[in-house]
């Protein structure tokens, strides 16, 4: 795939690079900050090739790429020239709601690598220790441990970086503050304070004693602050020593308060949220079905990652997690199992190679994939990933599956769960996973129904003729869902898209569809329907179906070149038409003789609006023969 063209195309149906103020991705997704969402073309974009789907959620505009995201990501970082501003009408239009999700989502979505990278070395590390490979006393141990701890340990620091982007301050000031909090001589006073029980003072100003490393919201309120200070430190701030005042009244301001006011209510805040989580785990049980349950759904909107800092905090304060990663991994490994079951099932090879490799990187932890691919595609799939997700969270919530150092909650991070002094909490995360994906096969094994009949789409495409078929046949193909048929325009052989030389047929951008090598130069009418448009190069014409079907025929590659040069038109726009209506003339051995490719595409310009769209390939058609199957 040309990343570079498809971020040349994300960023132009996003408004241009003017209308962009921010811009992040995770795993799976570009994370918009955009001025003016209504200058976002959100259907064009659907049908982009590349782009699995778009979610606008929590303020950000949200496009699904895939595992392939950080392709695109970097071409189109160059692409957007992001300014300073402060944001446009839509960013101003947020609720409270939307701008803390917005907030929290994009303060821990880029440091997601460096936590997933400290929580595998740690998994990695248990696993060593677990199989008596390396001993807990040792150098080895210390060496690997340090180097997966560093992320935790100076997390504050890490957030500050990126909070300083959301909240629009310097962000070397940022992670100065952050310094600040986790100074080994600040951690000596505390720790002195502590233990002689006089308080520590800045002049007359007490300081609370508290130990910030590995704290979440202490840093992000401090920097929060800090985006109120700045600008302000740089109204009253003279020009002439701008460069000495401005970041000595910030970094002092800010500093204090940070020590004095805003770190206290963060640690407070923390140990409210974990002592909150001890108390629920009382009757979590139900809390960890729903949630497993819900996860798809949170995924969908992209709000899932605000709750992150909730597992994290939890996992800094009290050492574990037992409410979002264990329920989350069952969410996972249960849209793993719905997708899997549909790759068993199904018996169409392009559904079955999606399923399967989607299915795969679901239950690695990554399930944008699968869900948008797949699940929510069929639906009944997501409806088994749902139930799946619920049952497996059930079992983690009554056995309090404890979950140490995080990362992408799948099968690679299951070691995430050793700690303590055994490793039941590994093997009941296995069950639980398990459980999970057996639930969520099963349902979706038992609902999922392909789209179409494969005997069918091979046997009956070729025999249907538009207008003809009878009623009775439309109820009972597909499951009642019934079909619209699209005749061949031209005479000679049917070939797939990806048999065209343009990207813009053969990766099906403009839609699905079947291209035609013409053996004449007679080009008729596929449906009973209206003429959309005859272009003036007469290269063209879109047409719509009386069943609402749109198609575009489009009569060799880069013919618009001709200027409708061996071109001879028999219809206009508004025209009725019926099957084998004469719609074009047109030369081909001209054509041929001027260098341009005859191959005609034939394309359903609507085709996201249907279940599927199947075509004859491979075999000489005539004019007026079966050739396009469109499932409703």
């Amino acid at each position: 795939m040309d990343y570079k063209k498809l971020a040349e195309e994300i960023l132009q149906n996003v408004g241009g690079s003017g209308n962009v103020s921010g811009l992040t991705h995770c795993a799976t997704r570009l994370r918009f900050n955009l001025k003016d969402e209504g200058k976002a073309k959100t259907d064009v974009l659907k049908k982009t090739k590349g782009v699995m789907g778009v979610v606008s959620s929590g303020g950000q505009y949200q496009i699904i790429i895939g595992s392939d995201v950080a392709n695109v990501y970097k071409p189109l970082s160059d692409l957007c020239q992001i300014t300073d501003s402060k944001g446009g009408e839509s960013e101003n239009k947020q609720s409270w709601g939307a701008k803390a999700i917005d907030t929290l989502s994009g303060i821990f979505t880029p440091i997601l690598p460096a936590l997933t990278a400290a929580g595998m070395l740690k998994a990695v590390l248990s696993l060593l220790v677990a199989f008596k490979i390396v001993d807990s006393t040792s150098q080895n141990y210390q060496i690997i441990y340090f180097m997966a701890d560093v992320t935790f340990y100076f997390l504050p620091i890490m957030l500050a970086n990126s909070a300083a982007k959301k909240f629009k301050c310097n962000p070397y000031l940022a992670m100065m503050l952050g310094g600040i909090l986790l100074h080994p001589n600040f951690v000596n006073m505390v720790a002195a304070s502590q233990e002689s029980g006089e308080a520590i003072r800045l002049f007359m100003i007490p300081i609370y004693n508290a130990s910030y490393s590995s704290s979440v919201i202490p840093i992000i309120l401090a920097v929060g602050f800090m985006g109120l200070v700045e600008p302000v430190a740089d109204r009253i701030s003279p020009k002439a020593i701008k460069f000495f005042t401005k970041p000595l009244i910030t970094i002092l301001v800010t500093g204090v308060v940070a020590l004095s006011v805003l770190g206290p209510v963060g640690y407070i805040i923390s140990n409210f949220i974990a002592d909150g989580i001890r108390a629920a785990e009382s009757f979590g049980w139900l809390l960890s079905m729903v949630m497993g349950a819900l996860f798809p759904l949170l995924v969908m909107t992209g709000t899932h990652y605000a709750i992150v800092p909730i597992g994290i905090n939890n996992r800094m304060t009290i050492g574990y997690d037992t409410m979002i990663y264990p329920n989350n991994l069952a969410s996972n490994i249960a849209q793993g199992g719905a997708a899997l079951a549909v790759a068993f099932k199904s018996k169409k090879s392009d559904i079955k190679q999606l399923a399967s490799s989607s299915g795969i990187t679901a239950v690695c932890g990554i399930t944008e994939p699968a869900l948008y691919g797949i699940n929510a595609r069929f639906k009944t799939p997501l409806y088994a990933a749902v139930a799946g997700g619920g049952i497996g969270g059930l079992f983690m919530g009554l056995f309090r599956v404890r979950n140490y150092s995080g990362g992408s909650p799948g099968l690679m991070t299951l070691p995430s769960y050793i700690g303590g002094d055994s490793l039941r909490d590994l093997y009941l995360a296995c069950v639980g996973a398990a459980i999970a994906f057996a639930a969520s096969f099963a349902v979706s094994y038992i609902l999922f129904k392909d789209p179409v009949d494969e005997e069918e789409e091979i046997e009956g495409a070729g025999d249907v003729k538009s207008g003809t078929q009878a009623p009775e046949e439309k109820k009972e193909y597909a499951g009642g869902r019934g079909l619209a048929s699209i005749c061949s325009p031209l005479s000679g052989k049917a070939v797939p898209l990806s048999e065209v030389s343009d990207p813009t047929f053969g990766e099906e951008i403009l839609g699905k569809g079947v291209a035609v090598i013409p053996s004449e130069g007679k080009v008729v009418s596929p449906v009973n329907g209206t003429v959309e448009t005859v272009f003036d190069t007469l290269h063209a014409i879109g047409l719509k179906s009386d069943d609402g079907v749109e198609i575009l025929i489009h009569i060799g590659l880069d013919t618009v070149k001709l200027g409708g040069k061996y071109f001879t038109a028999h219809v206009k726009s508004g025209d009725k038409v019926t099957v084998g209506t004469p719609l074009v003339d047109v030369d081909l051995v001209k054509v041929k003789e001027e260098g341009y490719d005859i191959i005609t595409p034939v394309i359903i310009s609507n085709s996201p609006d249907y279940g599927d769209v199947l075509a004859v390939t491979g075999q000489e058609v005539k004019a007026g023969d079966g050739l396009i199957k469109v499932v409703k």
